[in-house]
């Protein structure tokens, strides 16, 4: 039996490694939607998440009230990195953040490097847990 064949520069655990993070995290953009209020996963070509959001005319403040992947993405690191986008973005802008989503609020608690953009005088409901970050999977 012939030995499996594979590039003398690639390890063969790290190739299986990165075709299975690839299929667990498909490639992904992020779009800002402002007609629909919606900071979108495209995978595809084809909307698979959003965050929904809306901001007031001429508010410093955004308001996101809840996140959405489609069933078939879930599990997938979508609604992560959607989060991970739409907070940069907040912050990028110097916009503070009433928040209404649950998910929203665990990813802060996870990554308390995004708590400031939290707004002191309307937090939203979903407020962010007081508790030390998860352990992050690599």
């Amino acid at each position: 039996m012939a030995k499996p064949r594979h590039s003398p520069g690639i390890a063969l655990p790290s190739l299986v490694t990165h075709i299975r993070r690839n299929q667990m995290e498909p490639e992904m953009n992020v779009q800002k939607n402002g007609d629909s209020g919606s900071y979108d996963a495209v995978v595809d070509g084809q909307v698979v998440g959003m965050i929904v959001y809306h901001t007031q005319r001429g508010d410093q403040r955004v308001t996101f009230s809840h996140t959405i992947v489609e069933p078939e993405y879930r599990g997938r690191g979508i609604a992560t990195r959607l989060v991970k986008h739409a907070l940069d973005d907040l912050r990028a802008q110097d916009l503070k953040l009433t928040n209404y989503c649950s998910f929203v609020a665990d990813y802060i608690a996870d990554h308390p490097e995004y708590k400031e953009l939290i707004d002191s005088r309307f937090p939203g409901r979903a407020t962010v847990p007081d508790r030390a970050p998860r352990e992050r999977a690599n």
